[in-house]
């Protein structure tokens, strides 16, 4: 049963008020009710062996509503999730108390079909262009889970996701909004009661901004992270004037030549900038828009394209029944608790920014830019590369492909490491973010920093007792047992490419001793052989014709033959290549 705090409207027309201990916001609007429930859960809120968890509790609270005429949905975001609905007061009320209801008692029989749903959803959707940025910049952590797969869909229970939805769908992480005079009569919102989460922590992978990499996206992706504000959101829309003016009109380059502002949590927001462009102007597109960034930094903002983006606006303002539409941002702004700012502040703001205020935007957007190009790098540009490598290797034990002697894992009792010709990559266990168990052995790793690995024994001759140190020291949370693969899924080593081995024969750490024993016995005999050899043919009583240089020299260099492989295998096991 509905309990309901009135209050009355604020200046600009909004209510506030309370249902079933929900913060609620209303406006009034003609035509039909449209009504939002948002929860302060998303999935930055998630690690990545549990990502996946907040959508699923969504589609799971949304089930009875599937052969229902109501016009509604839900979202899952970084920071947030959200039940909408448009129609009488009656489909609203119908629609909210739905969910609120399977919130209270998730229909848990319904927990693998939906699963299935989910990963058939992924399998179809297209990401954005600047998807990979994400992961760039914040590993495998908090806003960086967006670009990866929903990895917890594999192996949440039911204890789990029931325990996410009783912690985080409750009535003090909520904000209700709803277009109407009053609150529908008959709503049924009851949800565990529990506190408010803030928006997490951002975490970061970057050591050094503005940083690049490169990426197969066909185009420019610019991500900044700066502090919410007027000045920054106007910024963003001159930017995108500036990028389609000079690589669409003038340049040629792109179809698409944009920026974008949008909220990241409390008090930060994202500026996205993106260009796109055929293979053969790519070069050419990149020094463009590095072009444009230089020239706003450097304050040539043009005062026209300023009072065009002030004007657009100053235009929403002229909404008819704005209230309504603030609503929205309004009910937002609440759940983040970040402060809402009257029709007149906003205004204000936008009259106040100045072509100054832009140029400081424009110098922290690209101190904190990261930028994905195609092809070349952009080093001359001032830009760091972003790591491709990890900085280090463990001290472990080495267990070389059979392929390629110049590819080897490290195993550790701190991490495992892959070292190749190409570069080097180390998980940590303690910052192991997930890790996959399958059931013939493999296992594949993701570090907070995003770096990935895959331990293969069919590729590196490795036995589950070896691996127990890695099993032990990741911590459970992280890992996943995944369903046993298809045989053909499972990597086998190339026989043409293979490095032959006896049957039975010890791993290559154990060969290198062996040839060291037997290099150094032949060294040390040759060694002493010649050495006697010399005292003989110097000594005049035993060669009074004098010393037989031919037969030293020979003497020597089949001592040589025998000392150089064994200088250089000792070499190679102490560098720890062996």
């Amino acid at each position: 049963m509905e309990s309901v705090t009135d209050t009355t409207p604020d200046a600009d027309g909004i209510t506030t008020t309370s249902v079933d201990g929900i913060r609620t916001v209303l406006a009034p609007r003609s035509g039909p009710v449209t009504a939002g429930l948002l929860f302060r859960v998303g999935r930055a809120d998630e690690t990545l062996a549990t990502s996946g968890v907040t959508h699923l509790v969504e589609h799971l609270a949304l089930h009875q509503h599937g052969l229902s005429d109501l016009h509604y949905n839900g979202a899952t975001a970084a920071t947030y999730t959200h039940f909408h609905v448009t129609g009488t007061p009656a489909d609203v009320v119908e629609y909210l108390n739905g969910v609120c209801a399977a919130l209270r008692d998730l229909p848990i029989e319904r927990l693998e079909t939906e699963k299935e749903i989910l990963r058939t959803e992924a399998a179809g959707k297209s990401r954005g262009p600047g998807h990979a940025s994400t992961m760039w910049r914040y590993g495998s952590r908090s806003y960086g889970l967006l670009g990866y797969e929903e990895a917890g869909l594999h192996h949440l229970t039911a204890d789990q996701v029931r325990a996410w939805a009783q912690t985080r769908f409750t009535a003090e992480n909520a904000v209700l909004w709803i277009t109407g005079d009053a609150v529908p009569k008959g709503l049924d919102l009851a949800l565990p009661t529990g506190e408010w989460h803030p928006a997490p922590a951002a975490t970061s992978a970057l050591p050094v901004t503005p940083a690049y990499f490169q990426g197969d996206e066909g185009g420019v992706v610019l991500t900044s992270v700066v502090p919410r504000s007027t000045e920054a959101r106007l910024f963003a829309d001159v930017l995108g004037k500036e990028l389609f003016r000079e690589l669409r009109q003038k340049g040629g380059y792109s179809y698409t030549a944009t920026a974008d502002y949008s909220l990241r949590d409390t008090d930060s927001a994202t500026v996205t900038a993106l260009a796109d462009a055929l293979p053969q102007r790519q070069d050419a597109l990149v020094g463009a828009f590095v072009d444009v960034i230089a020239k706003l930094r450097a304050g040539r903002i043009e005062q026209a394209d300023l009072d065009a983006v002030r004007t657009s606006a100053l235009a929403q303002f002229d909404t008819p029944e704005l209230a309504s539409h603030m609503l929205p941002g309004h009910a937002m702004n609440l759940l983040l608790r970040h402060r809402n700012l009257t029709v007149a502040e906003a205004k204000a703001e936008i009259e106040a920014v100045t072509v100054p205020d832009l140029h400081r935007v424009a110098k922290a957007v690209w101190a904190d830019a990261l930028m994905q190009v195609p092809g070349r790098g952009v080093d001359w540009a001032g830009l760091t590369a972003a790591p491709a490598d990890s900085p280090d290797i463990v001290s472990g034990r080495r267990y070389s492909s059979l392929e390629d002697g110049n590819v080897a894992l490290l195993v550790a009792n701190d991490g495992v490491s892959l070292v190749t010709p190409a570069g080097q990559v180390t998980v940590r266990y303690a910052e192991c973010s997930l890790m996959r168990v399958y059931p013939d052995g493999g296992r594949h790793l993701v570090g907070n920093d995003g770096f990935t690995l895959t331990v293969e024994p069919t590729l590196h001759g490795i036995t589950a007792a070896q691996l127990a140190p890695m099993d032990a020291a990741v911590p459970p949370s992280s890992v996943i047992r995944m369903p046993p693969r298809d045989p053909a899924r499972i990597p086998q080593p190339d026989r043409a490419k293979a490095v032959p081995r006896a049957t039975g024969q010890q791993p290559r750490s154990t060969n290198i001793s062996v040839l060291l024993w037997l290099f150094g016995a032949l060294s040390f005999l040759m060694t002493g052989f010649t050495g006697l050899v010399l005292l003989a043919e110097t000594d005049t009583e035993l060669s009074p014709e004098g010393p037989d240089w031919t037969g030293l020299g020979i003497f020597c260099f089949f001592t040589l033959v025998c000392l150089g492989p064994f200088l250089g295998l000792l070499r190679h096991r102490r560098s720890g290549k062996g």
